[in-house]
Parts: structure tokens; C-alpha cells; sequence
């Protein structure tokens, strides 16, 4: 079988014209017919050449990969117990899944109490102020995104570097509006973000305690692309220090392109260019600084990389590495790299649990870890933190909590225009009819009429995760964190019992009749 999707997705605006007869190896129709208008990927790229690599329209959509990989969480059940307890006492009465606690603490030394084990990853498009809110309300991680200061219409700079950014502060605003007392807005900063001083400004300017450096640009690892419109932008981000590509300030490129000639203008990202020395001087500059919490971010790459990284965030005292699977969501990363790059993420929380254990074995101060990619559920939130117990601490789930803000912004529209649709009615035709979770949030804050529907809809899917959690744990008899471990997930499948180390029924059957 092919785990690769066919050259037709939604993604890209394209489908094949005969999708119950195609070439699996190639992803083509199996009968490529002289009559057809190019409805795949083959055709768009006739019609629009390298563009044709992107998703459609990604100012106002999000995307995930379509591949199917041969392991993921679904090949494992969630294990449960029916004596005793642990982590509270042995009593019907206390021991009841809204008591278990899923609070967590952020940070190696400044310690920053949470309400859930969760991070939103990295947005900084899309409806990133209910995003950012949201997760205030929630009492959770939350991280604005790569590159912001590129769409920042007011930005000041000067002698190349960043002196004023009204988006950012405006994105940490949003979440400070609503903070109340738990969880943290990270800022993070690619290679481009770096050279233009953005976290250097964020925490003497705008008071940013935390702040998160990305190993690799755009979603996962592949240089950060964007078409550029027009040739005096090219020359405004050139300016910038951005690579733009063809260089638009060679008079023979400008002239083409005032006769209609020659490529299209790309903003194209820099790879970083880090090492031990640098890495460990630059995390020391942003303490000094003052940020309290540094945080690395990296997506599946080789494992001898992965090594070398939580070698260097030992050394240099970062407080947390998210590492993001294969597998999980993008905002603008080409459709191929997104398919086809890196390691799922099952895999590779599996090597880095062993490589964690090595670590700590050989007595490394080990950072705190998060794992992303593709989690979107409880039970999924839950298997992914057996998997990587004790070392893997948080998970990491993005694109489906800024579906969570956009489906809630959309609802409270429809519900201000008064077309609130059928399935919906059945809840009622207010917001505080449809929005069940504002009752809560009325003990926290006194004016939630103001609250976005978008931000009380992150707030209610966190709830919902939070709630779900706390089940599967009182179904294992654990009513706190720290106690959930791998025995907690069993391996359904041949390939996942022997891709994780995993103990099988049959393995605990038998060592359980060994003890008869």
C-alpha cells in the first residue's frame, strides 16, 4: 500500500479526476485522458508553475498533513485499574475524576502555576487574538508565532533593529487582558526575528518574561516562503535584512519587472546558522535581558540532532524544548514537506524518551519537555503523556485549538446576524444560550458580555480536553499528574509494541500468572 496522498487534496484547491481508479506509486489517475483541464496538482502546476508547492489561500486557512503513517496513537488503548487509588485517598468520595489535578508548574526556576498539562503552539495568523485570550482564560501556555514583525504595518527600525512593534504588543496584550494568574504568553523568534533584535525588544520594551527560539522557519524545518506582491515590498523587506529572491535592488531585475518580465518575487527565510557557543551565549543575553523563561523549539529531525539539542539546553539552562512530530499542522509550509518530512510523531516521541532516559542516567539537568503533532483529543493528550512519562511533561496542541477560536467567532456572527444554524438552535439563540462555559467564566470576570465567543471557544475546548483527562486518569485510579506512566497505554499492534517497548495484555498476562 501507498501511506502517501494522492495528487489531489484540498490543500492545494485540487482533486483527481478519478480518485476510485489511480496509480498508487505516483498518486496520478491510472488513465490520463487528453480531454481532462488539469484538475490535480499536475495541472494547477501547468497553470501556476512553483507556486502550485503551497496550500490555497493561507491567509485564512490552516492545513495538516493527509499522509497516512503506518503508527499513530490510535494503535494504542488506554489501560485501567479497579483497586486502590494513587494520589489521593481510598474513599468513593474523594476519589472522583473532577478532584484529579492536572495543574502543572512551567519553568526550572521561575515557576509559573498552569490549570492543564497543555501549550497552544505557535500562531500568529489566523484569529490569533481569541487564540492568545482563550488560553489566558484557560490558565495555559500559549505561543505567538515566527515572523510577526514581517506583517507589522507600523513597525520601527533602527540601524536595523526592531524599536517599536504595535502587532506584537497588541498579541500580548491579548492575552494579558484576560490572565488571571496562571500560564504565560511565549514570544517566539527565528533566525530573521533574531537578527532584527525582536526578543531583545519584546522584553526591555513590552515586559515579555518568556521567550521561545525555532530551530528551522515556517511550520517545521524547511526555509519560511512567501510570494511577494510587488517589486517595492521586495525592496522594503530587502531592507529589512530579509532574502528576497531575485534580488530586486539589480536594476536589470527591476527593469524586467517593469516590462512584465522574469520570476516572482520570494521572501525567503534564513536557516539558522546556531552552534553549542552560540546558542549557550545567546540564552545567557536573554536572561540578562530579563526573561525569566527560555524555551527551544525544533520539529522531527535527524536523531543525532535531537541529541545534540537537548545537549545544548542542558548546558545553557532552557526551561523547555517542544519538539513537533510529523504529522501535526502548518501555516504555510510547502504541501510536499508537510507530507513527506520527518519523523511521525509516535516515533519520535519513542526515541525521545530513550534518549531522555539516557540523559538522565548520565546525570544531565534535563529541561522540561514538550511533545506536538497532531493531537487534537483527550485520549490522544493522554496517551502521548504515558507515552513520554516521566520525561515528557506537556503536550502541545495547535491547529485544532485555533479551530476551536475561529468556530466560536463564526457562531457568535451567525448569532448576531440571527441565522443561527438548525444543529445549533437546539442549545438556544443567545450567546449565553450556546456558549455553555460562560457560566464559569462569570466567577473570573465581571463583564464577560465583552469576552469574543472566539476566545470563551478556546476556553471550552481546553475545558472539555481538561475534563477528558481527568476521566482517564480516575480510570487508571491516578488523581494526579505526576503518576501517570507508560503502563497507563497498551500497544494494540505488532509495530507499535515493538516501536515503543511497550508491554502487551499477553505480556502483563503472563508475568501475572508467572506470580500465581
Amino acid at each position: 500500500m501507498s501511506y502517501s496522498p494522492l495528487l489531489g487534496s484540498s490543500t492545494t484547491h485540487t482533486k483527481v479526476r478519478t480518485p476510485e481508479n489511480v496509480s498508487k506509486f505516483s498518486g496520478m489517475c491510472s488513465v490520463c485522458t487528453s480531454s481532462c483541464t488539469g484538475t490535480c496538482e499536475i495541472g494547477l502546476s501547468a497553470l501556476r508553475g512553483s507556486e502550485a508547492i503551497y496550500p490555497y489561500e493561507t491567509d485564512v486557512n490552516q492545513f495538516a498533513s493527509e499522509k497516512e503513517y503506518p503508527l499513530d496513537f490510535s494503535h494504542f488503548n488506554i489501560n485501567g485499574r479497579v483497586f486502590g487509588t494513587v494520589g489521593c485517598e481510598e474513599d468513593a468520595y474523594a476519589a472522583t475524576y473532577p478532584k484529579a489535578s492536572i495543574n502543572i508548574d512551567f519553568g526550572i526556576e521561575n515557576k509559573i502555576k498552569m490549570k492543564a498539562p497543555i501549550i497552544l503552539p505557535a500562531m500568529a495568523k489566523l484569529n490569533w487574538k481569541d487564540y492568545y485570550a482563550g488560553a489566558a482564560m484557560a490558565g495555559v501556555l500559549v505561543v505567538i508565532g515566527e515572523d510577526v514583525v514581517a506583517k507589522d504595518k507600523n513597525l520601527l527600525i533602527d540601524k536595523g533593529k526592531v524599536v517599536s512593534s504595535p502587532l506584537i504588543n497588541e498579541m500580548v496584550n491579548s492575552f494579558r487582558q484576560y490572565y488571571r494568574g496562571y500560564g504565560d504568553i511565549i514570544l517566539q523568534a527565528n533566525y530573521d526575528d533574531e537578527n532584527l533584535g525582536v526578543l531583545d525588544y519584546a522584553i526591555t520594551e513590552l515586559g515579555v518574561k518568556s521567550v521561545e527560539l525555532k530551530f528551522g522557519q515556517a511550520a517545521k524545518g524547511i526555509q519560511g516562503m512567501g510570494r511577494v506582491k510587488s517589486i517595492d515590498e521586495a525592496i522594503k523587506f530587502q531592507k529589512m535584512g530579509y532574502l528576497v529572491y531575485p534580488d530586486p535592488s539589480d536594476p536589470e531585475i527591476a527593469e524586467n519587472y517593469k516590462n512584465g518580465k522574469g520570476q516572482v518575487f520570494e521572501r525567503i527565510g534564513k536557516l539558522p546558522m546556531w552552534n553549542e557557543e552560540i546558542l549557550i551565549k545567546r540564552v545567557a543575553e536573554l536572561r540578562s535581558l530579563g526573561a525569566e523563561h527560555i524555551c527551544f523549539k525544533t520539529g522531527p529531525f535527524d536523531p543525532k540532532d535531537l541529541v545534540r539539542i537537548i545537549k545544548i539546553a542542558s548546558a545553557a539552562g532552557v526551561d523547555l524544548i517542544t519538539f513537533d512530530g510529523a504529522g501535526g499542522g502548518t501555516g504555510n509550509s510547502p504541501v510536499k514537506m508537510m507530507n513527506e518530512w520527518g519523523i511521525p510523531t509516535v516515533y519520535l516521541e519513542s526515541m525521545l524518551y530513550d534518549i531522555l532516559k539516557k540523559f538522565k542516567f548520565r546525570n544531565y539537568n534535563l529541561p522540561q519537555i514538550a511533545i506536538a503533532g497532531g493531537f487534537a483529543s483527550e485520549d490522544q493528550i493522554y496517551k502521548g503523556l504515558a507515552l513520554g512519562a516521566p520525561y515528557i511533561n506537556f503536550v502541545a496542541v495547535g491547529r485544532a485549538a485555533m479551530a476551536a477560536a475561529m468556530s466560536g467567532k463564526k457562531i457568535e456572527e451567525l448569532i448576531n446576524s440571527g441565522t443561527v444554524p438548525k444543529e445549533i438552535q437546539r442549545f438556544g439563540s443567545t450567546k449565553e444560550e450556546i456558549f455553555a462555559d460562560i457560566r464559569e467564566l462569570k466567577l473570573y470576570y465581571e463583564n464577560t458580555e465583552d469576552i469574543s465567543a472566539g476566545a470563551i471557544g478556546v476556553y471550552s475546548y481546553i475545558n472539555r480536553l481538561s475534563a477528558g483527562i481527568k476521566q482517564l486518569m480516575a480510570l487508571n485510579r491516578k488523581f494526579k499528574l505526576s503518576y501517570i506512566d507508560r503502563s497507563d497505554i497498551i500497544p494494540m499492534t505488532e509495530l507499535a509494541a515493538q516501536v515503543t517497548c511497550l508491554d502487551t495484555y499477553d505480556d502483563i498476562l503472563i508475568r501475572e500468572l508467572e506470580k500465581l
